[in-house]
């Protein structure tokens, strides 16, 4: 069978575009194949859905040519306030204040809908010569052998490259194929999300409200707006979810606040169980995982697609590097530096959003306590309170080239 291309990327959500277009940058061919029908990515309605990026994922999308047509449509992190309280009493007595102007590279983030993050890798994929798309057929079979990553399609078609990368979510039926196990636990709580109109400006702030159920996060959207990640156990957000939109925003109130005055629902609204899911590893024979296929993790630290990113911008930086060498880029020796060089970040990710759910959703008075007095020493420690600005920007460790807003 002749090649079709260098690699074959199974999944066109986002992290296997962005991984196409890095990979052209240092003259790798790909291809992605994606199950849904491409109308379906296209479809430019607001659905209530936005990203958190980071500052090390906005440097990416600059260093691939994309920021600019995302720029406009995107809200900047000003501030992120945290905090402890219950429903319909407030936040608590402490809590803690990161000011993006405590750091010298500008805002620790932006929030950009769904939909113009996906039409601006769309058009760039498209324009691309060494990018192709398969969109509407399923991948339904794959082997390795003879130097080859090959791939059955649910039309009967046959396509092989020298790598196969799984971008297929956490029910990876790629990795599941190779019998890649995965590990974890459930949390027994499901993610509300959706959007609001508010009344007030938001000024660009974010907050982090940790609740006795879970974490409410409110994030700014360009103009009066704001994307709601609402956490609940999982039997009430079910409740939650089964109500018209009066009831809904009757049970979002309490917990909202009054500070940006009257709201209203802007958007679709949604609820995804969570679940804390490793892959058991991140290589097999001529395949790669990246992004939810690899790892899945709690969202109250909003790092989902940054941490799917660094996959992204990890792998493209080895295949590249190896490519340039004469190497085979789907060779085992190759695969482990990517697996090297994630796995500590994908654990402490997992680990660290793990444990803040962990701490934060029960109601323990003396946890309550503990807690607010940790968020008050933080607080009161300069120092200490820019190291972990820089955490969430992304902008610390050992970054790939991309990550640091160079093309490869």
């Amino acid at each position: 069978m002749a090649k079709d291309c260098d690699v074959l990327i199974v999944g066109g959500g986002l992290n296997g575009p962005v991984l196409a277009l890095a990979l052209a940058q240092g003259g790798i061919s790909s291809l992605v194949l994606d199950a849904r029908p491409a109308e379906v990515r296209a479809d430019p309605e607001f659905d209530g859905r936005a990203y958190a990026l980071a500052l090390a994922s906005r440097r990416m999308l600059e260093a691939l040519g994309l920021w600019p047509g995302i720029a406009p449509k995107a809200q900047a992190i000003s501030e992120i306030r945290i905090s402890q309280g219950r429903a319909g009493e407030g936040a608590g007595r402490f809590w803690l204040h990161f000011d993006g102007n405590e750091i010298d590279e500008g805002p620790m983030g932006h929030i950009v809908e769904d939909r113009f993050l996906r039409a601006a890798i769309a058009a760039a994929v498209e324009a691309e010569p060494l990018v192709g798309t398969r969109n509407g057929v399923a991948v339904v079979g794959q082997a390795t052998g003879s130097g080859r990553a090959n791939v059955t399609l649910a039309d009967g078609a046959e396509l092989s490259g020298a790598l196969l990368v799984a971008c297929d979510g956490r029910d990876s039926q790629v990795a599941r194929r190779a019998g890649i196990a995965r590990r974890g636990r459930g949390y027994g709580q499901s993610s509300l999300v959706c959007a609001i109109e508010h009344e007030r400006p938001h000024r660009g702030i974010a907050h982090q409200f940790f609740m006795p159920a879970g974490p409410l996060a409110i994030l700014p959207l360009p103009g009066n707006r704001s994307s709601i990640v609402w956490t609940e156990t999982t039997e009430r957000a079910a409740a939650i979810s089964r109500l018209d939109a009066a009831g809904y925003l009757a049970e979002l109130r309490p917990r909202f606040g009054d500070f940006l005055g009257e709201i209203g629902l802007a958007g679709g609204r949604y609820s995804y169980p969570l679940a804390l899911s490793l892959a058991e590893r991140l290589t097999d024979a001529r395949l790669a995982l990246v992004g939810d296929a690899a790892h899945g993790i709690h969202p109250l630290a909003g790092q989902g697609l940054n941490l799917g990113l660094r996959d992204v911008a990890t792998l493209a930086e080895v295949l590249v590097t190896a490519h340039r060498r004469g190497e085979d880029i789907g060779a085992a020796d190759v695969l482990a530096r990517y697996a090297r060089w994630r796995r500590f970040d994908i654990t402490a990710m997992a680990a660290m959003t793990d444990g803040l759910n962990r701490l934060f959703s029960n109601d323990n008075p003396l946890l309550r306590l503990g807690r607010g007095l940790g968020l008050a020493a933080v607080a009161r420690l300069p120092a200490l309170r820019r190291t972990l600005i820089a955490e969430a920007a992304g902008a610390t460790g050992d970054l790939p080239v991309l990550l640091r807003g160079r093309p490869l």
